[in-house]
């Protein structure tokens, strides 16, 4: 089949950062005359995009590439492809592992999928894993929502978690100019895009790579100051961003995000443990009462903003006494959503090699009464919709109930209520809240227009 008709299958695993890389090397496939397919097993060109922060979505890659390396048996021109952060740790060992693979690419080279692919179409079995600079993004993203994108603005990530695999599998930070993630949103507003989510590892540590100011004097490169740069984009009526790190999280940022109407009152912000021993083993490098602090200072600026976090429980040496600490700021907190796991030992990473390693079982007892905890405060939390009118993007169709519309609200609260996507999509609707739910909302439509209306009320400090 020649590649003008060849189709491909992209499957994404893990965070944020991998789907706006599969967006970006669908694009890239699309760009080289391939058409997208929804099924693997029909696909000339397989592509999982992976990732090993948990042990158990790695092992799903490797069931999946069984069933395709079987099938490459019977189809020779299958080409078989690993990108993400499997595939840097591994590199070659992947190889010997399924040797039907054609390529193995880090994440560092997602921009590079032409280039190496075309190595491929030569006979060779490729792998891409060694550290580079990042070319700055010139392919135009196979977008999944038509409302919605992602913008990365920082790659890699400088921090030394002892749990995490990320700087190893990532590199180290790399921020993109704030010129080029400008004129990338500018480019979004002129299709119609309405709501951007701006990317990073760590994304308060952008621009730390960065020379100091522009000759304009215009703006620092911060990441508070590429907030007020590119604020005001036309078209773009919402700006969210993560993920943030409570080291780096300043009062200056929360007042930005505060003073720009078109940022979402919505911040995401991990504390992984509510313990300050167990923080210090993780190498977090701040304290429970410092984020704390960061909370109460967001909530002064915002009182309604919402707060969604990540936490580990059964990190290595964790005491019952000190998973209880984390319990205690889960519920002072109350957090509108919380992602949870049980710690992974990963490889490479110091806390892997501890001896100090939990059951199954206690971190297995642990997550359980978290998610008991989490579950009630959220629902708590989103009683304060209950009968109010809040502004919700429309996005697409309810996939439960076809009579229904689904977006989010400026907190990133999914909600539903009846309507047709043919006129609603990327419009901004009025929704009266009749049900709410732990983590999510049902209503009923008051008004929609074309762009948002930006109401909150804002309380200065």
């Amino acid at each position: 089949m020649s590649s003008s008709t060849r189709q491909y299958h992209i499957t994404t695993f893990g965070c944020q950062m991998n789907k706006a890389d599969s967006e970006r090397m669908a694009g890239i496939l699309d760009d080289m005359g391939m058409v997208w397919t929804d099924d693997p097993y029909q696909a000339d060109v397989v592509l999982y995009n992976t990732c090993t922060i948990r042990d158990n979505a790695e092992q799903k890659v490797y069931s999946y590439l069984g069933r395709q390396a079987k099938r490459k048996q019977e189809k020779p021109d299958l080409t078989l492809i690993v990108a993400g952060c499997v595939a840097q740790q591994e590199g070659e060992s992947l190889l010997r592992r399924v040797p039907e693979l054609d390529l193995i690419m880090g994440p560092q080279h997602a921009n590079r999928l032409q280039d190496l692919l075309e190595q491929v179409m030569d006979g060779s079995q490729v792998v891409a894993t060694e550290a580079i600079d990042i070319m700055e993004d010139i392919t135009k993203p196979r977008r999944d929502s038509e409302v919605t994108a992602w913008v990365n603005v920082i790659y890699g990530c400088n921090e030394r978690c002892t749990y995490c695999v990320v700087p190893g599998v990532r590199g180290i930070e790399q921020s993109r100019t704030p010129e080029a993630i400008r004129a990338e949103m500018e480019e979004l507003g002129r299709q119609g895009f309405k709501e951007v989510t701006l990317l990073g590892q760590n994304i308060d540590a952008y621009g730390r790579d960065l020379p100091g100011s522009t000759a304009d004097g215009r703006h620092q490169n911060t990441f508070t100051d590429l907030l007020y740069f590119v604020h005001d984009v036309p078209g773009i009526e919402r700006i969210r961003f993560a993920t943030s790190h409570p080291r780096y999280f300043t009062e200056r940022l929360i007042r930005a995000c505060a003073e720009r109407p078109k940022v979402c009152e919505h911040f995401h912000i991990p504390f992984q443990s509510g313990d300050n021993d167990v923080l210090k083993a993780m190498a977090r490098g701040y304290t429970h009462e410092k984020y704390r602090r960061i909370i109460d200072t967001v909530r002064r600026y915002m009182p309604d903003a919402a707060i969604s976090a990540d936490a580990i429980v059964g990190f290595p040496g964790e005491t019952e006494e000190q998973f209880q600490h984390t319990l205690d700021l889960v519920n002072d907190i109350a957090f509108d959503q919380l992602n949870t796991a049980a710690y992974s030992p990963r490889p490479g990473t110091p806390a892997a090699l501890w001896a100090n390693q939990l059951s199954e079982d206690v971190k297995a007892d642990r997550l359980q009464r978290l998610n008991h905890l989490v579950a009630q405060k959220a629902a708590e939390r989103s009683l304060r919709y209950q009968g109010r009118i809040e502004e919700v993007l429309v996005e697409a169709t309810n996939p439960k109930n076809p009579a229904q519309v689904m977006g989010r609200t400026r907190g990133n609260r999914l909600t539903f209520f009846p309507g047709n996507l043919q006129t609603m999509k990327g419009q901004f609707v009025q929704v009266r809240i009749t049900e709410a739910r732990p983590f999510s909302l049902t209503g009923e439509v008051l008004k929609v227009s074309p762009t948002s209306e930006l109401s909150r009320s804002v309380v200065t400090a």
